[in-house]
């Protein structure tokens, strides 16, 4: 991380960086600490078998850089993370998976680290669950709706 941040949420990210990294989770699996059954490993993300799994491979995929969220995270470790996942997601043998990134706790974060599960879904019975009824809560959206919610997109990119 470079020593100067302007923005105020990098600034004290810096800050209290050492101090995350000595009680996350996440960080003491990539620093050795905490063992793990890894899968896959390179500069800058880790694969490592998830210890409650949903199904077989369950795979927990990380940046070994401590960001809470995809947000607080380099480019260069997203961009390396991306190919990271596809190879988990291949090795685990299933045709069918799901990836799921959350942030924030409402978002279901567990974790305050960013990570990527990669779920392998064989059957009906196994990985994620889903009901589209129940978690995929869709409603009708109008056009004036959709196009209100692009413009506000577009001015913060």
């Amino acid at each position: 991380m470079k020593s100067e941040c302007t923005h105020a949420v990098g600034r004290l990210l810096f800050l209290t960086r050492p101090f995350l990294l000595r009680r996350c989770l996440f960080c003491m699996i990539v620093k050795g600490t905490i063992p793990s059954f890894k899968v896959y490993e390179t500069e800058h993300s880790l694969a490592f078998l998830d210890i409650s799994p949903v199904s077989e491979g369950h795979t927990q995929v990380i940046p070994k850089y401590h960001a809470v969220t995809i947000a607080d995270l380099p480019d260069e470790y997203l961009a390396d993370i991306g190919p990271v996942v596809k190879k988990v997601a291949l090795a685990t043998g299933a045709s069918a998976y799901n990836i799921l990134q959350n942030n924030g706790k409402i978002a279901f974060q567990h974790v305050d680290h960013v990570h990527y599960h990669v779920i392998p879904k064989t059957s009906e019975k196994d990985g994620l669950i889903l009901d589209i009824n129940v978690s995929w809560p869709q409603k009708k959206a109008e056009k004036e709706e959709l196009a209100a919610t692009l413009e506000k997109m577009k001015t913060r990119i």
